[in-house]
């Protein structure tokens, strides 16, 4: 049976020759990635994700390679969020620690001393969450030692919940859909005296948002230093929700890579789909209603401010998928064919994957993509099994059956 999905060319696409330059410059930087960089790299358990090779589901798929960064195993987190909220708990810590104290380049091995918990414990970080980021913000949070609050919508599992549980924050439910939550951690807040720590900016709310994307880009980093002794890939796809990610992931490769830089793609489901729309109309666009989607990690209806001003101009194609191509991706790299590994990924996870199997089905698609034979192509595998009682609904087997 084929499942519903569409691409769409960028018409406000760079040229592949045009620079990062100056303007994008003042978005997402180089000085931006490399603090980020230094710092996550210092911290207990870091260790660069594997850069997966699948050789035979590229031959399956028409391809001449499929590169996998498997993010599962992300200081224990279960997905690349690890890098993002957990690194912007620490500025935000850092930078209330050297207002109070008078200080100057305080660093995260004194917050994590106990030199200051003075100051530290009193502090609240806040944000909404469809799982991973919230995830990645209490663990930040208790690494660090603040307090954290996290609000999560309607349709958030239970065990997404409890994983952000686990790591001491206070978890509280907001009716309606991911974009009524971020309103509400907003507002909450501000009347509490909380810091909101945000994948998603807005007018007045940019420089925590812009340390989430320079934590996500220390993913980017790392696969440009995997590649270096081969070609870049031809074509990269990347998850959308918000844009934070993907717009971070834009931003690196197009310094790094410049007029080399893979073709990009977005791929978001057809129920949550605000980037396609907005590339669509040549504005942002918000997608309203219940943004009902297996894909739980990109159920979100505004693209970040912030996101916008680097994807605008990034994004080659855009593909909006049915949930069922997601479905069909976990299930495909759990059970790998002859030598390729055996990869445990969530319902956002092997969106990049979804797809590719939608570009089989539908010739226009594939057609968008611009794929052939020669195609080398990037997949960035942002979660394994962070709900893991869904995984085993849909996989028919746990994580740890799959990787014995």
């Amino acid at each position: 049976m084929t499942h519903d999905a569409r691409a769409m060319l960028n018409a406000h696409a760079a040229s592949v020759t045009q620079p990062y330059g100056p303007e994008r410059s003042q978005v997402m930087s180089q000085a931006g990635f490399d603090a980020a960089t230094a710092e996550i790299s210092s911290w207990p358990g870091y260790a660069p994700t594997p850069l997966l090779s699948l050789d035979h589901l590229a031959q399956d798929l028409g391809l001449a390679k499929i590169f996998y960064k498997d993010e599962r195993g992300r200081f224990g987190l279960g997905s690349f969020k690890a890098l993002g909220g957990a690194y912007a708990v620490a500025n935000v810590l850092r930078h209330q620690v050297e207002q109070a104290k008078g200080l100057t380049h305080v660093t995260s091995a004194q917050l994590l001393s106990g030199e200051f918990n003075d100051i530290i414990r009193a502090a609240t970080v806040t944000c909404a969450t469809d799982g991973n980021h919230g995830r990645s913000v209490a663990w930040g949070a208790r690494l660090f030692g603040c307090q954290c609050v996290i609000y999560v919508h309607e349709t958030v599992s239970q065990g997404r919940r409890d994983a952000i549980a686990h790591y001491g924050a206070d978890v509280r439910e907001v009716k309606g859909n991911y974009d009524d939550a971020v309103r509400h951690a907003a507002t909450t807040a501000a009347a509490q005296g909380w810091t909101v720590v945000s994948d998603t900016s807005y007018p007045g709310y940019r420089d925590i948002p812009l340390d989430v994307m320079h934590g996500y880009g220390v993913m980017a980093v790392e696969i440009v230093q995997q590649m270096a002794k081969i070609e870049p890939p031809t074509h990269v796809f990347v998850q959308a929700g918000v844009g934070a990610f993907a717009g971070a992931v834009c931003a690196d490769f197009w310094m790094q890579w410049g007029a080399r830089r893979p073709r990009f793609v977005v791929v978001e489901p057809l129920q949550a789909d605000c980037v396609y729309q907005s590339l669509q109309a040549g504005r942002q666009v918000a997608v309203g209603g219940a943004l009902d989607t297996v894909m739980a990690g990109l159920a979100c209806g505004e693209v970040s401010d912030l996101a916008w001003e680097i994807l605008h101009g990034g994004v080659n194609v855009c593909v909006a998928v049915d949930d069922a191509y997601a479905l069909d991706a976990m299930r495909i790299l759990a059970q790998p064919k002859a030598r390729d590994p055996a990869i445990v990924a969530g319902e956002t996870g092997g969106v990049g994957l979804a797809a590719l199997l939608a570009a089989r089905e539908h010739p226009a698609v594939w057609n968008a993509l611009g794929l052939d034979v020669n195609a080398r192509v990037l997949l960035l595998g942002s979660e394994g099994d962070t709900d893991p009682v869904i995984y085993r609904q849909v996989v028919g087997r746990d994580a740890a059956e799959i990787l014995a």
